[in-house]
């Protein structure tokens, strides 16, 4: 699908807002890829998509991980981490995307999973270090994704982990058991 085409799809379903950060996204997405030798296409693509459900009801959304069958266990954490698993279904069921690697990374692009392709990384990490995010930490973030991928996102994970436990709200499992394996395999390179 064509950059135009897939900004004008997503650009409906979003706020000025949201659509400018998608658009950061993007750019970063596009700027990682290059760097780290993903696919340049498919970044763009997953990036562009990225938040399509973002704006869906909560109750569209539970509808959809009940009736397609996704973990159950989504419904108990944060709706915030909904719109990822129910956007790749979107995309997939709307947009007509079928690519499973830009499906994946849009699906964990708020959550992470252990063994995450590096198309997934490059889009969770642009997501949380695009020019238009302020908050403590992401500057250090984006220093350190010029230099190495699996770090920046140790770090992004780190301080969602630390923002959600100082606000006394659960962590989805995914989230730590990401964290946990990219610290494993950081400790088995040195």
């Amino acid at each position: 699908m064509e950059r135009d085409m897939a900004l004008e799809l997503v650009k409906e379903q979003l706020t000025e807002h949201r659509y400018q950060h998608t658009l950061g996204v993007m750019e970063t997405a596009i700027d990682l890829a290059k760097r780290y030798d993903a696919d340049l296409k498919k970044a763009e693509t997953a990036a562009i998509f990225h938040d399509y459900a973002k704006f869906r009801s909560k109750e569209e959304m539970k509808q959809i991980i009940i009736d397609q069958h996704m973990p159950k266990d989504l419904l108990f954490y944060n709706t915030e981490l909904w719109h990822a698993p129910v956007g790749a279904y979107l995309v997939k069921t709307e947009v007509g995307i079928q690519d499973e690697e830009i499906l994946d990374a849009i699906r964990f692009h708020t959550s992470g999973r252990e063994r995450m392709t590096l198309l997934e990384k490059v889009i969770f990490v642009a997501d949380y270090i695009e020019p238009g995010r302020h908050f403590p930490g992401v500057e250090e973030v984006r220093e350190i994704a010029k230099q190495d991928l699996d770090t920046a996102l140790i770090y992004s994970l780190r301080n969602t982990i630390m923002f959600l436990a100082k606000k006394n709200q659960a962590i989805y499992p995914d989230t730590l058991q990401t964290y946990n394996a990219l610290i494993l395999n950081k400790k088995g390179e040195s």
